[in-house]
C-alpha cells in the first residue's frame, strides 16, 4: 500500500489569518499594537514557540523567560478553537476523499499542538481521513527533525510514501527523512522552489494525483 503525509499549515490549511488574530490579541493584552500579517505570516511553520519569540522579538521587546511564557500560553488558550477565520486550499477535501477512497493511506505531520490541530480538522470534517498524526505536542522534537514525519510513517500500514508540504521547514523535514517530496506552491514558503528539495511543485490541490501516482502509486 501507498502513504501519503501532509504537512497542515500553509498546505491543507490556511491559518495565518487566525494566527495573526490570536497573535494580535495577545499584544493587545500587553498594551502593544498588532504586528503586521504578512510578517506574522512569514513566521508560522516551526511551532508556537518559536512563533511567539519571533513576535517577541519583531515587537523590539526582551525575551525574557516570564514574557515567553505568559504570551504563549495566552496564544494556546485562543488558538485552540481558532478556527473561523482558517479556510482549506481549493479542492483540499475532495482530493483526500478521493485518494482515501481510492486506497491510499494518510498521515498527518505537524508543528501545530493537537488540540488545535484536531478542532479545525473536525470544522472541516476531515479528521476522520487521516490514519496517523504526529502534532507539535508530541513526544519528539518538532520537524525539521525527521523524527515526527518517521513517527507517522510507522504508523502507517504502507510500504511507500509521499511528504506534501509547502516549506523550508517541510523540504528539509522529508530530506532528512529521505522520503520523496512534494511542494504545495501557494502556502508560506520564502524560498525559491529551485532551491529546496523537492521532487514535484504543485499550484492546485487538483494537481496532486498525477504526481502521487508518479511517485508513490498505489501497488497492481
Amino acid at each position: 500500500m501507498s502513504g501519503i503525509i501532509f504537512d497542515l499549515d500553509g498546505t491543507l490549511i490556511d491559518s495565518a489569518p487566525d494566527i495573526h488574530a490570536g497573535m494580535a490579541e495577545v499584544f493587545r493584552t500587553h498594551g502593544l499594537a498588532p504586528l503586521p500579517f504578512e510578517m506574522v505570516r512569514g513566521f508560522i511553520g516551526n511551532g508556537v514557540s518559536v512563533l511567539v519569540s519571533r513576535c517577541i522579538r519583531a515587537a523590539g521587546l526582551e525575551e525574557t523567560e516570564a514574557l515567553h511564557a505568559k504570551m504563549a500560553g495566552q496564544f494556546h488558550d485562543i488558538y485552540e478553537t481558532a478556527v473561523n477565520l482558517t479556510t482549506l486550499y481549493p479542492n483540499v477535501g475532495e482530493t483526500l476523499q478521493t485518494l482515501r477512497s481510492d486506497g491510499f493511506h494518510l498521515g498527518l505531520c505537524t508543528n501545530k499542538p493537537e488540540a488545535p490541530t484536531l478542532a479545525v480538522l473536525k470544522h472541516f470534517g476531515i479528521e476522520r481521513l487521516f490514519d496517523a498524526f504526529a502534532f507539535g505536542d508530541g513526544p519528539y522534537p518538532h520537524k525539521p527533525d525527521p523524527a515526527p514525519v518517521r513517527h507517522v510513517v510507522d504508523g502507517l500500514p504502507a510500504r511507500s510514501f509521499l511528504y506534501v508540504g509547502d516549506s523550508e521547514t517541510d523540504a528539509e523535514t522529508a530530506q532528512r527523512a529521505k522520503l520523496p517530496m512534494a511542494i504545495f506552491t501557494q502556502g508560506y514558503r520564502k524560498t525559491p522552489i529551485e532551491q529546496l528539495y523537492h521532487d514535484a511543485h504543485f499550484d492546485d490541490f487538483a494537481e496532486l494525483r498525477p504526481i502521487i501516482d508518479r511517485l508513490a502509486p498505489l501497488p497492481e
